[in-house]
């Protein structure tokens, strides 16, 4: 018994920003529906938070520190059934600087 792959491209985001990153899902998925393709997301992923903790006083008082974070978004969206078309339209989506792009075929 031969079982059919589908063809599915995976592609993941990461942002610093939030409403950055939910506005990009948005033109994928719109463009992916617009070429009859089958989207499949936004899904959202654990958000990695990075915590520097830095010396206030450059000399003594180590008791004295302050906290900075970085908080890293991810969403994963698949579609399923790409077309040329499809292909196409995704390469020429103009995103934001701040969205992190990878692509799996």
């Amino acid at each position: 018994m031969a079982t059919l792959q589908q063809q599915k491209i995976r592609i993941r985001l990461k942002a610093f920003d939030q409403r950055l990153l939910d506005t990009s899902c948005e033109k994928i998925v719109d463009t992916a529906n617009r070429t009859n393709a089958t989207a499949i997301g936004p899904i959202p992923l654990p958000t990695k938070r990075k915590i520097y903790c830095v010396l206030r006083s450059p000399h003594v008082d180590k008791d004295s520190r302050e906290h900075f974070e970085t908080r890293t978004h991810r969403r994963i969206i698949d579609i399923y059934q790409p077309s040329s078309k499809t292909i196409d339209a995704l390469m020429k989506l103009d995103l934001p600087a701040g969205v992190d792009i990878e692509v799996k075929l």
